[in-house]
């Protein structure tokens, strides 16, 4: 069982304002510069340094060195979940006086966003809707399972999902991801990084400059259309 000093110590730390924008910041997938989380965080580059040393060492953040440079991301999936988590907890939170929003109130990341390797927002929420209505999936509140018809359909796409479940590495096949915005279901696990990898390698989908918002490209939009049958708004 998890020590109540261990809580409160990763509490503390992703509570921290400037680190906070900085794990939100990596919550797109990608690794970044401290420079870049610097940014991101509103401090100096060696204030930065000093909030991710400790990240870093209290594991919620990975380094990679790359020649000369080094590049920090989310450490593993259950950190970028943990956020996930805190930002929908945080967002139900009424304030006096204002009517209550909840998720972002960026229409962009509503629309369409990545949470961590995966889409999110009513894009997100909707190829889980499709998958369901068609019978290839079915989502529990706790669980998700991947129909066969559905492991077809993704590979008539050319989304191979044996790499991504087999291994030293093996990772969930499939499960669900309460939407911080919408408030129902996305796919998370290998179907939804699959998905989200060919979304961006096709160019349905292309990252919004300094959001985790992406926009749904024309090609995109036709792509979803004739192979889902969906059409986001």
């Amino acid at each position: 069982m998890v020590s109540t000093a261990a809580f409160a110590e990763i509490a503390t730390l992703a509570g921290e304002p400037a680190r906070a924008a900085m794990l939100q910041a990596l919550m797109d997938g990608r690794a970044m510069t401290a420079g870049e989380l610097a940014r991101a965080g509103g401090v100096t580059p060696q204030t930065a340094s000093g909030h991710l040393a400790r990240l870093t060492e209290a594991g919620l953040v990975a380094v990679e060195k790359q020649g000369r440079h080094r590049y920090h991301r989310l450490a593993s999936r259950a950190v970028a979940q943990m956020m996930e988590g805190i930002m929908q907890v945080a967002a139900t939170r009424a304030v006096p006086g204002h009517r209550l929003t909840v998720g972002p109130r960026d229409a962009a990341l509503r629309r369409a966003r990545t949470c961590y390797d995966h889409l999110a927002g009513r894009l997100g929420v909707a190829l889980a809707d499709m998958l369901v209505e068609a019978g290839h999936a079915e989502i529990e509140p706790e669980a998700a399972t991947l129909m066969p018809s559905g492991a077809d359909l993704l590979a008539s796409l050319g989304i191979d999902l044996a790499g991504r479940t087999a291994g030293r590495r093996a990772r969930v096949l499939c499960r669900p991801c309460l939407d911080w915005s919408e408030r129902r279901p996305h796919l998370a696990g290998a179907v939804g990084a699959a998905l989200c990898s060919h979304c961006f390698a096709e160019g349905w989908i292309r990252r919004i400059e300094g959001s985790r918002a992406v926009a749904v490209t024309r090609k995109g939009e036709e792509a979803l259309r004739r192979h889902f049958g969906i059409v986001v708004t």
